[in-house]
């Protein structure tokens, strides 16, 4: 009975560790949400469960089992990643690092690190709040100091030069 108990409590941990990882990614409409990281998260916990109970505590067959999870979670996380050439931009990336985080939180609740766990994830939830906010308004900033210094290049000029036009003179003193 303890140890049926001791699965319930990793696989709740780690299911539940995984639907809020999921939970900030599907409020910004991300096309894995809560329901797959929960699942990614359940998988490798039980996974990481089986790994240790069938193996006796041999460490190096745990060791593969969770390599195997690491790796194999790796074909999700592709999925999840889109490549537009045109605007030249990368989407998904990290959305497919949730999945990927949420499989390593499967594996620490799967062999009984709730509370390292819980850390991770905490951590994990305070970089994708906090840097969203970041990266744009770093991004803010980055587009207006270039503006400024395009502004001060076109100081003086009427319009601004078309590209591969030549130069015109500045105008000399007036005749």
């Amino acid at each position: 009975m303890e140890e049926q108990l001791q699965l319930i409590t990793r696989l709740g941990c780690a299911t539940l560790f995984g639907a809020v990882l999921g939970l900030n990614r599907g409020l910004r409409q991300k096309p894995a949400g809560m329901r797959t990281h929960a699942l990614v998260a359940l998988g490798s916990a039980f996974a990481a469960w089986m790994a240790i109970r069938l193996s006796g505590g041999d460490h190096v067959a745990v060791s593969r089992v969770m390599q195997g999870a690491i790796t194999g979670i790796g074909f999700i996380g592709a999925g999840v990643i889109m490549h537009d050439e045109q605007k030249g931009q990368v989407a998904g990336l990290t959305t497919a690092a949730s999945v990927w985080v949420a499989t390593i939180l499967g594996l620490g609740c799967g062999a009984g690190l709730i509370l390292d766990t819980a850390i991770a994830l905490l951590i994990a939830l305070l970089l994708l709040l906090i840097s969203g906010n970041m990266q744009e308004r770093m991004a803010e900033a980055l587009n207006a100091r270039r503006r400024r210094r395009r502004d001060q290049r076109l100081h003086g000029r009427q319009e601004p030069r078309e590209r591969g036009a030549p130069r015109q003179p500045p105008p000399g003193p007036p005749a």
